[in-house]
Formats: C-alpha cells, sequence, structure tokens
C-alpha cells in the first residue's frame, strides 16, 4: 500500500522532529525538517495535479497544496505536518476501505478449483482442471470444490453456493441436478458428468468478472470534483478575506487548513466501493461504480422473457397419447431412451417419469441424430423420439404451441410430450417494486411468440411487450426508447441478449444459469437464480448514491462552517488541522454506512 507507506514515513519524521524541538530543544531544526518535507510532497502533489488537469478532469489539489504552502510560510510547520498526516492518512483509509469492501469478491479468486479427478473404468486419475472435457466423468469427494459446470449422475449430497449465489443454505442436490463450478461438497461423494469445459463454467466467468470489479471513478465521483470548484472558490475568498481584514496572512493559512477537501475527494469513492461489497454480499456482482448512479436513476426495465420471466426450465406439462397407447407405456420408452442424454428436455422426462414410479426400458442400438431426435432398438422394434419431423414426417396431426416431444414406435406416432416452462414465483412483485422505486417503464423484449408472451405479461404487469423480436430487433427496441425514458437497463439470460445487454446503459444477465456470453457482456451480474436480485440491485444503488452525496455534503457543510469560524481568529492553524481530522472521518464512516443496511 503506497500511501500506507508514505504515511508511516511522515510519522516517522513527525516523530523525529517532536525529538529534536521538545526533546533536544532544537527548534529551527525541527523546523527546517517539516518545511521541507511539507516542499517535497506539496510539490509532488502539485505535479500530480497537473498530470489530472492534463488529462481533462479537475479538482481541489490546488486547495491541499495551498494549506500546505501558507502554513509553512508562516511558520506554522506543526498544523503543516497535521495537514500531511491527515491527507495521507485520508488516502490510506480509503485504501483499507477498498480492500475491505472487495474482500467477498476476493474470496472467489482463493478458491479457484485447480485439480479434478477423472473416472476410468475403476481407476480415478488426478488431472488438472483445464485438462477435463466435456462428458468426462469425475468423482467430487466430500469437502471438496466442483471443478467444472456439471451435473450429477451418480450420488446425492448437500452443496454449499454461498461464495457464488449469495444462499446461505446447502442446497441438497441429486442425480440429474446441475452443479456450478466452485460449489463446495458436503459430507457425501458423488459422481458427476462435465457439461462444460473449465474455461466456459461459471466459476471462471465469475473470476473475471472479479477482475474487472474494480472502483472505477463513476460520473457521481467527477460530479464531486464539481462540488469542489465553488467550494474551493468559497475558501479562498473567505480566507483572503480574513487576511485583508485582520491584516494578518496567518489568518489565511488558518481558513485554509479547515478547508481541506478530503471529504470531497475520498467520501465518494469510498461510497461506491462500499456499495458494490454491499450488492456482492447479496449475490449481485457489479462491475463498475459508474454502474451504479445509472441504476439509481433508471427509468426504463427491459426483460428478456425465456430464462429471465420464466425459469428457463422446462417441465412436463402434459402427456398426449394417440391410437390407445397408455401413458405409462409411452413415457416408459421416452425415458429409456433419453435416460443417457444431456438435454433439459430429456432430464425432465425422465424426471417426471421417477415421479410417477415409471421406469425406462431397455434400449439397443442408441444413436442421436443432432438437431433431430434419438432411434433406439426396443424389444426388437425401431423407436424414434424427437421432433415431429424426424419421428413421423408424414403426420397430419396439429402442432401444438408448446414445446413438444414425439415418439414412434415401427413407423406408428404413438403421442408426444408437452412441456411448459413456468413463470418465476417472484417476478410479479419485482416488478411492483421496481415500479415504486421509479422504474416506471417496464417492458418485455422476446423472441417468442405474440401470444405467449403476451400471457406472461399479463401475469406479471408487463405492460410494453414486443414479441417475435431477433437480436438486431431487440437492439432497435432499445434505442427507441425516449430519452426522458433513460437510463435504461436490461435483463436477459442467453446468448442472443448478449447484443441487447451491451446496448443498455445498464446490462443485467441473470448469471447463475444463463451463458458466459451475455455475462460477459453485462454490468451487472445475478449470481442467483432470482429476479428479485434486480429491484435489489436497484435499491442498493440508491442507498449507495443517497449515502455518496449525504457524505460529500456533510464534509461540505462542516468545513464551511470552521472556515467562518476560522476567519475570526478563533481557531489556531494547529488546532483547526486537529478538527479537519474530524471532518475527514466523519465524512469517509458516513460514506462506509453503503457498505451496510438494516436488511444486509
Amino acid at each position: 500500500m503506497r500511501h500506507l507507506t508514505k504515511l508511516w514515513t511522515i510519522l516517522g519524521i513527525g516523530l523525529v522532529a517532536l525529538i529534536l524541538q521538545y526533546g533536544l530543544n532544537l527548534q529551527l531544526y525541527a523546523q527546517i525538517l517539516v518545511t521541507v518535507v511539507g516542499a517535497v510532497i506539496a510539490l509532488q502533489m502539485f505535479i500530480e495535479m497537473i498530470g489530472t488537469l492534463k488529462s481533462g478532469s479537475y479538482g481541489v489539489d490546488l486547495l491541499a497544496i495551498t494549506a500546505v504552502v501558507a502554513t509553512l510560510a508562516v511558520s506554522e510547520y506543526w498544523a503543516a505536518m497535521v495537514i500531511l498526516v491527515m491527507l495521507v492518512g485520508g488516502d490510506s483509509l480509503e485504501d483499507y476501505a477498498a480492500k475491505k469492501a472487495n474482500s467477498e469478491l476476493k474470496a472467489l479468486l482463493d478458491n479457484s478449483p485447480q485439480i479434478a479427478h477423472k473416472l476410468v473404468e475403476d481407476d480415478v486419475i488426478d488431472l488438472d482442471v483445464d485438462e477435463v472435457l466435456v462428458g468426462d466423468k469425475l468423482l467430487v469427494r466430500p469437502g471438496e470444490l466442483v471443478p467444472v459446470d456439471s451435473h450429477i449422475v451418480k450420488g446425492e449430497s448437500f452443496f454449499d453456493e454461498s461464495s457464488l449465489t449469495g444462499e446461505s443454505r446447502p442446497l441438497n442436490k441429486r442425480v440429474g441436478d446441475s452443479l456450478m463450478s466452485g460449489s463446495l461438497n458436503g459430507d457425501a461423494s458423488v459422481t458427476i458428468q462435465v457439461d462444460k469445459l473449465a474455461i466456459d463454467s461459471q466459476y471462471q466467468q465469475l473470476v473475471k468478472l472479479v477482475k474487472e470489479a474494480k472502483k472505477t471513478p463513476s460520473k457521481f465521483v467527477r460530479l464531486a470534483d464539481r462540488y469542489a470548484v465553488p467550494f474551493t472558490l468559497a475558501a479562498y475568498v473567505i480566507a483572503g478575506i480574513a487576511w485583508y481584514l485582520s491584516k494578518d496572512p496567518v489568518r489565511f493559512a488558518e481558513v485554509l487548513v479547515v478547508a481541506s477537501p478530503c471529504p470531497l475527494i475520498l467520501a465518494a469513492p469510498v461510497a461506491m466501493v462500499s456499495g458494490m461489497s454491499r450488492a456482492s454480499r447479496n449475490g449481485i456482482v457489479v462491475k463498475t461504480g459508474d454502474v451504479l448512479e445509472k441504476l439509481a436513476r433508471a427509468k426504463t426495465g427491459a426483460f428478456d422473457k425465456t430464462g429471465t420471466i420464466t425459469s428457463g426450465q422446462l417441465s412436463v406439462d402434459k402427456v398426449v397419447t394417440l391410437a390407445g397407447v397408455k401413458e405409462e407405456d409411452l413415457l416408459a420408452i421416452i425415458a429409456g431412451v433419453e435416460t443417457e442424454s444431456n438435454h433439459i428436455l430429456a432430464r425432465s422426462i425422465v424426471a417426471y417419469a421417477d415421479d410417477h414410479g415409471i421406469d425406462g426400458v431397455a434400449t439397443d442400438s442408441l444413436s442421436e441424430v443432432t438437431g433431430k431426435g434419438v432411434s433406439a432398438m426396443v424389444a426388437g422394434q425401431k423407436v424414434l423420439v424427437g421432433k415431429l419431423s424426424f419421428v413421423a414426417p408424414d403426420s397430419k396431426i396439429d402442432k401444438p404451441q408448446q414445446t413438444a416431444i414425439y415418439l414412434s414406435v415401427a413407423g406408428k406416432l404413438w403421442g408426444y410430450v408437452l412441456f411448459i416452462d413456468h413463470i418465476r414465483p417472484e417476478a410479479a412483485e419485482t416488478m411492483t417494486t421496481l415500479q415504486k422505486l421509479g422504474v416506471s417503464h417496464l417492458m418485455m423484449l422476446t423472441g417468442d411468440q405474440k401470444a405467449i408472451a403476451t400471457k406472461v405479461a399479463n401475469q406479471t404487469g408487463l405492460t410494453d411487450v414486443q414479441a417475435d423480436l431477433l437480436p438486431q430487433d431487440k437492439i432497435a427496441a432499445l434505442k427507441a426508447v425516449p430519452h426522458s425514458d433513460h437510463p435504461v437497463f436490461m435483463v436477459g439470460d442467453g446468448v442472443n441478449d448478449a447484443p441487447s445487454l451491451a446496448t443498455a446503459d445498464v446490462g443485467i444477465a441473470m448469471g447463475a444459469h444463463g451463458s458466459s456470453a451475455a455475462s460477459e457482456s453485462a454490468d451487472v451480474v445475478i449470481l442467483k437464480d432470482d429476479l428479485s436480485k434486480v429491484a435489489k440491485a436497484v435499491i442498493i444503488s440508491q442507498d449507495t448514491m443517497r449515502i455518496a452525496r449525504q457524505s460529500v455534503l456533510i464534509g461540505i457543510f462542516i468545513c464551511l462552517g470552521l472556515m467562518l469560524i476560522a476567519s475570526s481568529g478563533l481557531i489556531p492553524a494547529f488546532i483547526g488541522a486537529m478538527f479537519q481530522e474530524v471532518v475527514d472521518t466523519v465524512s469517509i464512516l458516513w460514506a462506509l454506512k453503503a457498505r451496510y443496511s438494516h436488511e444486509q
């Protein structure tokens, strides 16, 4: 920590100066030592200020430099030393706050999975997690981290996903359930099948987000610099008038000492980082500080449907049989054929059959036709499971609007299974909460059919529904939002949502089961599969911005009051410098409130 090293150096020099003046009675040497150190640091600050001005930014560095130079010029060198301790100490406190506020995010890096136990026949081979391939079967022992995104094929155990999703309660996972890389296994060994390479797994995407989640200066931090312009002018005017009326240059220094700009420099960034930390504890990764400001002022929220407003996890809705076929027989064959498949529809059917006490039949010569379905032999008869065009291309039945899997046996269509995507139980309440928070324009942008989209919208309170959209149509819809309804945030989870997330003022990805492309394109990633976290992100953003403004204004008003008192000569320069330490501490501690709330 560069600032901490500089702080210890200044404190060490101050201690030497104290010994020289009060221990050895060498006041002149103490004054020279402090003056030289103060001049060097003031020069460094001046050089840094020039660089800041060249970059197009401006702030209150000039006020701090003037305060140091003025106190040294009137021989108030102990006041100058206190100012230096205050400025560098404030920077060190900001470093500490930033480090503390990001501790939850950094914990992800500390637990990154490195080793996987691959099952090869009856042997277990340890290999680097990057060498694992999709389809490999791995052993996860008790107390170990899940190395890659996968699903359980044997065993049952509890898994702790708290570092990933914010869910404090361990979740019971069974055969067929998905596992996120980085989840901590409980007290039982399980066999998993790899769904994604390590580089594509959820945990590695989160690691990327951690590296991006830095305290990037936001527009509001630059706004604090704008506060500093009138504040600096006021300080110079009050100090100048005090000097003019008192005819004493010491009065000028006394005013500037209590006009230190630390509250302006530190309070807003500390509040931002604190808000990002609070979001992290709630399972929300915010990549940059300015995202909080945009979310706090958001007026429009756009949502994808599948996987966002709905769960995105299709489950069996209805089984339709034809020509007198029994439902149990149809399910037994489809479940038998789909047992080894990783497809979400296959898993849903197998789970549905299992729940109804139906065992899958034995199959032979199983063969998958990519994008169409699966063929197999059952009791000497050819069985086809999949799309209607593959299973029974000459069939004249009316295709349902819902997603379906069809079955034919020996060329005869036996029936089909219909699936439904359930609306998230928290969706309607989330929309109501967002409207209360000032997000007045809520819209759905989906590639699904108009009838299905409208039905979902009616159940969740969305009034602006735009359906049958391609990715480029979603982008056009976002760009068409009137300027008065900005900022706009877009919530999605699929690869096709990535361009929309990048187009919106704030892109929010449902990252728990969403695509890595969506997470990488987004400004905010919801780690838990919970839509209400979107409203929570807005609440945290609004709280953070309110506290940031409060902390800055508290510092300004206290400093103005102290400047007016100092202009009358009632506050000596050294005492004024000590008062300023209190002002800085109050402002920064107030900003740290953004890290906590009565809820978290």
